[in-house]
């Protein structure tokens, strides 16, 4: 039995013991954290160099695990769904572009760690994965290409690749059995620990209700433009306006000038005769 379905069974198990008169959802998603995330924490630890993200990790992996709990809790290896939500979002690429990561984490006490550690995180992350899965956690090459998702092929590739690596650097760790040792003294040195299973749970609650409302919210104001759309636009198509064009030959408006005598007295006769004028401009009643 590898080391991935003994932990599918000690989770099993331990669920199990747990469900006397009824096991509520709560219950068993703490009893699945309580056993994982301790061992999670290490590891993430061990694929990202920085010890908060890979709390971060696992708490986001679990809270994931909740908000889609009948899923996860009739998967054949819960352990293994949340191992695999948590490295791949401690492998994201966009961790980069946050401030807090622009500069490195302070490096273990102890000089071996350090040098250890620097190895690994030369390493791509899918070589970094592979090593951490086959020779940290213990599962067979089957398991680790399935959960790296490679080809068993692939995944041999990328062991004995990074195995070249380590063994060129440090030479000491070219033994599996003592490179597996070295790899839980490195991750359990640290002082590595997650929040409590309650926790996690009500941060997950409120992210989706978060991103719920934050849902929601679009949508209306998605109808909103839709509907301020339909009403004013156009229910027919109308031609643009040409633009001006110059006509050859014809003169230019001109403004009039200033009246001269004979014209002014000529417009006062005329406003007068508007009004009084002759008797054959008025209406004659019969």
């Amino acid at each position: 039995m590898t080391q991935g379905q003994v932990d599918a069974a000690k989770v099993t198990v331990c669920l199990e013991k747990q469900q006397a008169p009824a096991l509520t959802p709560a219950q068993a998603f703490d009893a699945l954290y309580a056993f994982c995330a301790p061992a999670l924490v290490r590891q993430a630890y061990l694929l990202t160099g920085r010890r908060e993200l890979a709390r971060e990790s696992v708490e986001r992996a679990f809270q994931l695990a909740w908000q889609r709990w009948p899923e996860v809790a009739r998967d054949r290896d819960p352990a293994g769904w949340v191992r695999a939500t948590t490295y791949e979002y401690a492998l994201s690429p966009w961790h980069r572009f946050r401030p807090s990561h622009r500069h490195p984490e302070p490096p273990p006490s102890d000089a071996g760690d350090r040098a250890l550690m620097d190895v690994l995180l030369t390493l791509p992350a899918p070589y970094r994965r592979t090593l951490l899965l086959y020779d940290g956690v213990g599962l067979d090459l089957p398991e680790t290409a399935a959960e790296t998702e490679a080809s068993t092929p692939a995944a041999a590739g990328r062991l004995l690749h990074a195995r070249e690596v380590i063994a060129a650097r440090l030479p000491d760790l070219a033994d599996q059995s003592v490179l597996h040792r070295r790899l839980a003294e490195v991750a359990s040195a640290e002082q590595l620990r997650a929040r409590r299973p309650p926790t996690v749970r009500t941060a997950g609650e409120r992210r989706s209700r978060f991103w719920a409302r934050a849902a929601i919210a679009f949508t209306v104001a998605l109808i909103g433009t839709t509907t301020f759309t339909l009403r004013t636009a156009p229910t027919h198509y109308e031609p643009p306006v040409a633009p001006g064009v110059q006509v050859q030959g014809v003169p230019p408006r001109v403004a009039l000038g200033p009246l001269s005598e004979a014209e002014t007295r000529l417009r006062a006769k005329l406003r007068r005769s508007t009004v009084n004028g002759p008797e054959r401009l008025v209406p004659q009643f019969r």
